[in-house]
């Protein structure tokens, strides 16, 4: 059961956490509020304490809250096992960085996030009509995530089953670029990528494209609803691969797969990621959002040959353009110091940080009053932002089971796809394992909050 208020909370309760497990809970948190006080906008003179990775906030950064606010940021270095002790030991950081997308239903549903709705109906700087959509990661009402009691906010986003591609490798294999705002389908996708592929003595000197997503839970959960299902059941306790849409899913990135035309988890991408890859002229497609925009954009040449594709659909499927990272903070329940942590809070998503971000080309704003401020001086900006304003009308929330971690899933994802993605193992096989094995970790999950 969830703790009482007040009462500490149960180290078992956060055994799944550490291991990336399930989490657990499904009773709406909007009683767990603590009334916000008159103050809310104050907090000079303050120390808050952010656990946050480093390139969250700069040490430059820290310095200019100071400045700004008059707080002492004390920052503590994101890890998941310290800020388990933290928390179960009542004496949390003040803020926490967090990815909506996987984690915001999950710490939702265990009780330990405080509910905003109060701080941001107050609010002069972070406004509720001002917030993109993709704010809506980071709601929960107890049962589905994009709805109910805001809990954070993402500092900037990308929809990321869009994807990169460079026109120099399409002309020298003489295919038509793709639209840039007309979806092709996953099958045409997966059908060029097999024309781009260059090879040489055996082995892959260009990837015809690359198609893994943040996340393998976020992309088998993003698949699924382009072909029309859901990945998980109506209370989010079970996934089950062998429904048509789930399989049809599967099925095609485990095709993506055995073609061998780009990374996959068996053969993963030279430097760990797209980026060096593409920026090399060595990958002709690339499935990473506008946020790559801005490594693209420090190398003009490369600019001009690379354009933003919206995300593709399944032949008869709904337009479904995802976000599925939505990185952020939110803040415990049961932080000491939360008025502060607010007015920091606000700085950070809506003063300058926030405008800075907006106007480096690494993602979009979180807030609509800042879609000014993306860079749309150089062609190819405005050939960008034009495919990315269009793709804006298909983002809709994905929403996760809150009885397991991505790195959960992930884990068990990879424990027996391997066969499967070299020909070793059927798709209908590989359905059955994987529900047999994310079933018992969501059963467990489900469990431990009763």
């Amino acid at each position: 059961m969830r703790p009482q208020a007040g009462a500490p909370l149960s180290r078992r309760r956060f055994l799944a956490l550490s291991a990336g497990g399930a989490a657990g809970g499904a009773a709406a948190l909007s009683g767990c509020a603590m009334q916000v006080s008159t103050g809310v906008s104050g907090g000079s003179g303050e120390t808050v304490t952010l656990m946050v990775k480093p390139e969250d906030i700069s040490p430059e950064l820290v310095k200019q809250a100071k400045k700004d606010t008059g707080i002492t940021i004390r920052r503590v270095d994101y890890d998941i096992t310290k800020l388990i002790a933290m928390l179960t030991s009542g004496n949390p950081p003040d803020l926490v960085r967090a990815v909506g997308a996987t984690d915001a239903a999950y710490f939702a549903a265990r009780g330990v996030m405080q509910n905003l709705d109060p701080y941001f109906a107050k609010s002069s700087v972070l406004r509720p009509d001002d917030l993109d959509p993709v704010n809506d990661l980071w709601r929960y009402d107890g049962r589905v995530q994009g709805k109910g009691p805001r809990y954070g906010m993402a500092k900037d986003f990308s929809q990321d089953s869009m994807y990169w591609y460079n026109t120099a490798a399409f002309d020298k294999k003489g295919l038509d670029y793709p639209s840039e705002t007309e979806p092709v389908t996953f099958e045409n996708w997966l059908e060029s990528a097999q024309r781009l592929v260059q090879r040489s003595k055996g082995q892959t000197t260009v990837f015809g494209g690359s198609y893994n997503g943040q996340t393998k839970i976020t992309l088998m959960a993003a698949l699924t609803a382009s072909a029309g299902g859901s990945l998980f059941s109506d209370d989010f306790s079970r996934v089950d691969f062998t429904t048509p849409e789930a399989r049809k899913a599967l099925a095609w990135y485990i095709g993506y797969c055995r073609l061998n035309v780009g990374p996959t988890p068996i053969n993963p991408a030279p430097q760990g990621w797209d980026g060096p890859s593409y920026q090399a002229g060595r990958m002709a497609m690339s499935n990473n959002g506008y946020w790559m925009g801005g490594m693209i954009g420090a190398d003009k040449k490369l600019a001009q040959v690379s354009r933003l594709a919206p995300a593709p659909v399944f032949a008869g499927g709904p337009r479904i353009s995802a976000c599925q990272g939505g990185t952020g903070m939110w803040m415990p329940r049961k932080a000491k110091n939360k008025d502060a942590a607010w007015r920091l809070f606000e700085w950070y998503f809506g003063e300058a940080p926030a405008k800075e971000r907006a106007s480096s080309g690494w993602g979009i704003p979180t807030l609509k009053s800042l879609r000014p401020l993306i860079p749309d001086e150089e062609d190819y900006q405005k050939r960008t932002l034009r495919t990315q304003e269009n793709e804006l009308k298909h983002f809709s929330v994905v929403s996760l089971s809150p009885y397991i971690t991505g790195d959960g899933f992930e884990s068990l994802f990879n424990q027996v796809t391997p066969a499967a993605m070299k020909g070793e193992m059927s798709v209908d096989t590989l359905a059955g394992r994987l529900n047999s094995l994310v079933n018992e970790q969501l059963k467990r999950g489900k469990e431990q909050v009763g």
